[in-house]
């Protein structure tokens, strides 16, 4: 837990004072980054015996002045890297191919031609840019608010942001000048109508301009204008109805991007797929409510979107009931499917390709750490794929749907045990109180402040496992229930 509490201290600064300074050419920050970004498999790459008998001047430079990195102790913590050669990324989705499956996600991200181009030369597989439209976009301000975590900038991102304010045609021309540019990557345009020829005259133009795809923004929370927006995408007939418009007017891949703010998600992702389109992109930002001060508009709140790494499970799910609903393939084509919602290491994007998604969009994770998240989002899944024997992403998509059951088919018969590491128990009594108050006051905590299980009281709810702040309690082996 050492070395977790020392990144958590990390500011991940933008030109680490650590690393400007290092007299032996070592990267420290780049290390963290890697550590933090759940790539420690790599981050010997930039932090290893070199730094030994240095007198850390890296330390010294750390901004936290009152209580810096110990960089110098990381570094003991830190294993050999990973040198198994490593494979290429590359991915066809809906017939285009991309060299990477990581994208930039249709949002604040990607507003403007100098930004898309700054992620393309970083590494980023493709975009899929700000919603375009017709009708006349004014934001609030603010228009951010944030559920924060300790030791995060924020846990949950609720957001006001609408579409491009740009008009159609300085967002088609930044279009056309990013394929120009950069002829390999990927851009999607993402668009929004009103009515079926403001959905036809925008997909047109995509394709005018050289778009690879076009996605259908049937999602977006917080229109100011009805018939918009998840209005749209909480209706199965309106997506029928647009999404056949758009693929008889253009030749090039058509994507529905899905609300969350449904019962039912496949209803009308099955309705845009039978519609005709090549792909499903999902969730959008799930309606929400924050109440900070700081975060009203001229003294009032709103309902709006709500992302980050607290929406993940609930986008996950969703991403399942899609790939496994059985109207999902179709003679002489299968669904096609883009992850979004609370991706923010290369873990987080292998659950979602795990689960059928072919690529993988991400926000609001860009908006806390910016774009060098692509550095370890592909160099932790191609490490991944090295150490498991995984020559492509190819032979990812799906391999954990058959790993799900219904709730009621589970095992019930067996259960697990909890299994205390005592040389990381520090005595806290965290498991113990968590199990009195709100399990099966299984665990007793005396004096002498060593947790100790009463088996005949556990039920192998692993409450304690998940409250324990050190990670000292692990799984036993599995048995027949007594």
């Amino acid at each position: 837990m050492y070395i977790h509490e020392e990144i958590a201290k990390c500011l991940l600064c933008d030109n680490a004072p650590c690393t400007s300074v290092c007299p032996k050419g070592q990267d420290p920050a780049r290390a963290i980054r890697a550590l933090k970004f759940d790539n420690s498999a790599n981050a010997g790459r930039w932090l290893n015996q070199a730094c030994v008998g240095c007198d850390a001047p890296c330390e010294n430079a750390c901004l936290r002045k009152d209580n810096p990195v110990q960089i110098q102790q990381l570094q003991t913590k830190i294993a050999e890297p990973c040198n198994q050669p490593l494979p290429d990324l590359g991915i066809d989705f809906c017939g285009v191919h991309c060299e990477n499956p990581f994208f930039l996600a249709s949002s604040a991200i990607c507003t403007n031609y100098e930004m898309v181009a700054r992620a393309f030369e970083m590494g980023w597989g493709g975009v899929v840019f700000k919603t375009i439209t017709s009708s006349e976009i004014k934001e609030v301000s603010p228009r951010f608010d944030a559920v924060r975590q300790e030791g995060e900038p924020f846990i949950g991102f609720r957001n006001m942001e609408q579409l491009s304010e740009n008009t159609p045609e300085e967002n088609f021309e930044i279009l056309r000048r990013l394929k120009k540019n950069y002829p390999t990557k990927v851009v999607v345009a993402s668009i929004m109508g009103q009515t079926e020829q403001e959905w036809i005259t925008l997909a047109k133009a995509a394709e005018e301009c050289g778009a690879d795809m076009i996605e259908l923004n049937f999602s977006c929370p917080q229109m100011k204008l009805a018939g918009m927006g998840s209005d749209v995408g909480q209706n199965p007939e309106l997506v029928i109805f647009f999404t056949q418009y758009v693929k008889h007017s253009v030749n090039i891949p058509v994507i529905a991007k899905m609300t969350p703010n449904i019962t039912h998600i496949s209803e009308p992702s099955m309705a845009a797929y039978f519609a005709g389109a090549d792909g499903i992109a999902a969730i959008n930002t799930i309606k929400s409510v924050t109440m900070s001060e700081e975060a009203k508009v001229n003294g009032f709140h709103t309902i709006s979107g709500y992302s980050g790494k607290a929406i993940k499970p609930i986008a996950l799910r969703y991403i399942l009931e899609i790939a496994t609903n059985p109207l999902c393939k179709k003679e002489g084509s299968t669904l096609q499917l883009s992850g979004i919602g609370g991706i923010e290491t290369w873990k987080d994007a292998l659950e979602y390709i795990q689960l059928g998604c072919q690529n993988v969009q991400i926000c609001t994770s860009v908006m806390q750490y910016g774009y060098r998240l692509i550095d370890d989002l592909k160099l932790g899944l191609q490490t991944y794929m090295a150490q498991h024997g995984i020559g492509s992403v190819g032979e990812l998509v799906g391999s954990e749907i058959q790993s799900f059951k219904r709730p009621g088919d589970l095992d019930r018969d067996t259960m697990v045990f909890p299994k205390w590491d005592r040389e990381k128990c520090l005595g806290c009594g965290r498991c113990s109180l968590a199990c009195s108050d709100a399990g099966h006051q299984a665990i007793t905590f005396d004096t002498d402040r060593v947790p100790r299980l009463n088996g005949k009281n556990c039920v192998g709810c692993h409450l304690c496992r998940l409250v324990c702040p050190v990670g000292a309690i692990g799984l036993a082996k599995r048995m027949k229930k007594q």
